[in-house]
């Protein structure tokens, strides 16, 4: 654990915010996709909402970004609340699969769109002659790059209770499906919190993690 400098501290809170709104926008997303599917279960609980306190989890919202602030200084991870979705309500002109690949692939997507408009921001921002040591707004832009890649990135790995399982469920031709689902259901929460725990996840997910926020950083030198 570091010690909690008036500059560690700022920028905890800095990044903390912008995962708060991240995260926010990406449930809202989910929300906003299921009405757009015919399906109002998110709207009535009232998920289309970029306020995060109706998305709050204790332990991804609050309890893992606080423990990444105090070992590392910067939150740069976590998770919502589950975005609640009937599919029995989806319109009739839509497949089942195409109802819930659209709910699921809108969180992700989501990020991605923020993280391209962070990017824009800071383009702006530099090009207007804004600096770049520990200057706010720049950690907020730069910040909101970093973390919205992250989410879209790890949200979109199959397996369950990720988005990715989802979309994977429901893209693969039918008996590749199945097959998926007799290990992803059973067995896929228990994969994803072995890879997590032994740090393979982040071997996985790294490079593209990298790659993409390269390509972005790269668009504003």
């Amino acid at each position: 654990m570091g010690e909690l400098t008036t500059d560690r501290i700022a920028l905890g809170l800095t990044t903390y915010v912008v995962l708060l709104f991240s995260l926010s926008f990406h449930e809202a997303a989910h929300a906003w996709a299921a009405l757009r599917m015919g399906d109002d279960t998110a709207l009535r609980a009232g998920r289309i909402s970029l306020n995060p306190v109706v998305h709050i989890d204790p332990i991804g919202t609050v309890l893992l970004p606080l423990l990444m602030f105090l070992s590392a200084g910067t939150p740069l991870f976590g998770w919502a609340k589950p975005t609640p979705y009937d599919p029995a309500n989806f319109r009739r002109d839509r497949t089942l699969a195409q109802g819930h690949v659209t709910v699921a692939g809108a969180g992700p997507i989501s990020n991605l769109i923020l993280a391209l408009a962070f990017t824009l921001a800071l383009f702006g921002y530099l090009r207007l002659g804004g600096t770049v040591s520990r200057n706010p707004a720049y950690l907020i832009l730069l910040s909101g790059i970093h973390i919205n890649v992250i989410l879209a990135i790890f949200n979109l790995v199959p397996l369950p209770p990720l988005d990715g399982s989802k979309v994977a469920a429901f893209s693969l031709p039918r008996d590749l499906a199945e097959t998926y689902l007799r290990i992803a259901e059973p067995y896929g929460t228990w994969i994803l919190l072995l890879l997590f725990a032994t740090g393979m996840l982040g071997v996985i997910v790294g490079p593209i993690q990298g790659v993409v926020t390269g390509l972005l950083l790269s668009l504003v030198r």
